[in-house]
């Protein structure tokens, strides 16, 4: 199994088009160590022809223009994206499937029965896309129950439900259900390996403790260094957890939960522009290296 990370920013990107902040500002002018970055999203292969999307960022375009293997061009039309899976309804994650809108047949598309509500009421893309190509839809449960997506024979997903809210056009937006967001287990039935991905974590419930315990390799929700963050430079209002995203520095912070989990490798993906940990020669980069804990790069591949 392998995967390949397509974006590992969060929503916005890396420059953010509107955002002057230092990150943002030193990457235009070439005056700091960083990396552009798209939004983020990663696909799934067992034999580098076929491959499932997992979220669909409004990037995707670009993202596979820098990834010569999802066109394996088999025919005059052709893509080897063969299905694609939605974490949550958020905008960053679901605006890319317009980009897929010319496929001849409906589009696989998997995700919770309240993912799928929020596309057909609050933001119905699912109704733009019946005037397309349309979409098979697969309805995944929250419980953990593993399930194939064809034609990955030996690759196994299985949902997990996380504690956090539904998009700001949702119309529960302030009443959450399981299944607004998912962690997604991802399991190799071949090595018994598996990643845990969850680029969106605000809370370690049990069930997302256990997963991550059992877990080979982490991906999970880099957005934040601080809880305050978006606050003291400026750009909003609300704080990391307020906002779904448990923050990597301090007590209880995703550096101290990764710190106790015994997965060979510890990705942090979904990074936001004002997070000082996208300058690679930063103290905060430094920190992470001390804990062994990488930074997600676009194009970086995780093989089990």
């Amino acid at each position: 199994m392998k995967i390949r990370i397509l974006g590992s920013a969060a929503g916005g990107g890396f420059p953010q088009w509107n955002c002057n902040c230092a990150n943002c500002t030193g990457l235009r002018s070439g005056t700091i160590v960083a990396t552009a970055r798209t939004q983020s999203s990663i696909a799934v292969t067992e034999n580098d022809t076929d491959w499932v999307l997992i979220n669909a960022s409004p990037d995707i375009l670009a993202q596979l223009r820098a990834a010569p293997a999802l066109q394996p061009a088999r025919a005059v039309r052709d893509s080897g994206i063969c299905a694609v899976l939605l974490m949550d309804a958020q905008i960053d994650h679901v605006t890319g499937l317009l980009m897929l809108r010319e496929r001849s047949t409906p589009l696989p598309l998997y995700a919770t029965t309240q993912v799928f509500g929020d596309l057909g009421s609050g933001l119905p893309l699912l109704n733009v896309l019946s005037h397309y190509c349309g979409v098979a839809r697969q309805v995944i449960d929250p419980d953990d129950t593993a399930f194939t997506i064809a034609p990955l024979a030996s690759t196994r997903f299985s949902a997990i439900a996380l504690e956090s809210k539904a998009p700001p056009y949702s119309p529960h937006r302030n009443d959450p259900h399981p299944g607004d967001n998912i962690g997604l287990r991802i399991t190799d039935a071949v090595s018994g390996k598996s990643v845990f991905y969850a680029p969106g974590l605000g809370a370690i419930t049990p069930a997302v403790d256990a997963a991550m315990r059992a877990a080979d390799v982490l991906l999970v929700d880099g957005t934040f260094w601080t809880e305050e963050e978006m606050i003291t430079l400026g750009l909003s209002k609300k704080p990391a957890s307020q906002m779904g995203h448990l923050a990597q520095s301090g007590p209880g912070g995703m550096i101290e939960v990764l710190d106790a989990m015994p997965a060979a490798r510890k990705i942090l993906i979904h990074i936001n522009n004002s997070n000082p940990i996208l300058r690679e020669d930063s103290p905060e980069r430094a920190i992470l290296e001390a804990h062994g804990i990488e930074v997600a790069t676009d194009n970086m591949e995780i093989s089990l």
